[in-house]
């Protein structure tokens, strides 16, 4: 089982219109709801790809509720979610003929102390049954902005893997201890690091700690550099959408090629394929597989592998 976190989760509302002008009205020709968040994005593209994933964080009132229910009907996901007092978010994509998408986050809930620790040791137990784990996107109000960094210790002191994908103080603080991967893209490693330059950015994170650093570059693919070596992944050629989700993609992409045990390269063309797929796709935490399928045999990767 491949267990994701997402403390802030979502109900995703996607709106299509022909064509988003300011200060003007629009007839909404679309309407999609989908449990969202990072995580559970990740956990769907997860399950679409084999694997069994399990899902926590908070839920609560009836934007909860509704995620719930709407999550029941998901193969292979099960939901861990832990209630609370407040009501889950909504996030709000409206999106144009040509793809180009706005987005509106609503805040969080304000999460109590007797609700992080009721989650903490929720996740305590579900890493004893995780092969690995992904934590995931922005922390709600109440929760400690080191969150994520106690998170990792208690990941690896029982012996699991763990993906980082946030940004700003969660991820600098997250990545001091230590993560076996950080996922961010190009915008947050060089706030990360102050340096705008990818490849001196993703050497600089991995010295502050990272294990590994695989750097998101949208349309130009990712960047990778490990212990075993370095790569860069493209892919064959732009596809044009909704980018929303693309980066999760990317992450159950590198989650699902860990837990395989795939060489390094083999799992870079995966997540540069998922998430080119995805951008054809309607919604975050789905993926076009046709395009899938034919552009993980045409990722080109280049780089080199560390002597042993």
């Amino acid at each position: 089982m491949i267990l994701t976190v997402t403390l802030n989760t979502a109900l995703d509302v996607t709106y299509r219109v022909r064509e988003l002008t300011p200060h003007a009205s629009h007839r909404v020709t679309e309407v999609t709801e989908r449990p969202g968040g990072k995580g559970l994005n990740v956990a769907r593209v997860l399950a679409a790809l084999g694997h069994e994933a399990t899902i926590t964080g908070f839920a609560g009132g009836a934007t909860g509720r509704e995620l719930q229910e709407r999550l029941a009907d998901t193969t292979r996901v099960v939901d861990a979610l832990v209630p609370i007092a407040g009501s889950t978010r909504r996030t709000v994509a409206v999106v144009d003929a040509q793809g180009d998408a706005t987005q509106l986050n609503e805040p969080g809930p304000a999460i109590t102390p007797a609700e992080w620790a009721a989650f903490q040791e929720a996740y305590e137990d579900l890493l004893g049954s995780a092969s690995a784990v992904a934590l995931c996107g922005s922390l709600p109000p109440g929760v400690p902005v080191g969150a994520y960094a106690g998170l990792i210790r208690t990941a690896r002191s029982a012996n699991v893997p763990v993906l980082l994908d946030t940004s700003g103080e969660p991820l600098r603080r997250g990545v001091a201890a230590r993560p076996d991967l950080v996922k961010p893209n190009a915008e947050e490693l060089a706030e990360l690091t102050g340096s705008h330059e990818p490849s001196r950015a993703t050497r600089d994170a991995r010295r502050r700690g990272a294990h590994t650093v695989v750097a998101s570059l949208g349309a130009e693919g990712l960047l990778a550099h490990t212990a075993e070596g370095h790569w860069r992944a493209r892919p064959p050629r732009r596809v044009h959408g909704n980018p929303t989700g693309a980066g999760d993609s990317a992450v159950a992409g590198l989650l699902s090629g860990l837990v395989e045990r795939l060489p390094w390269p083999e799992r870079l063309a995966r997540a540069v394929a998922l998430s080119a797929a995805t951008v054809l796709a309607p919604a975050a935490g789905e993926f076009d597989r046709r395009v899938y399928e034919e552009l993980v045999e045409q990722v080109t990767v280049v780089g080199e592998a560390t002597a042993a």
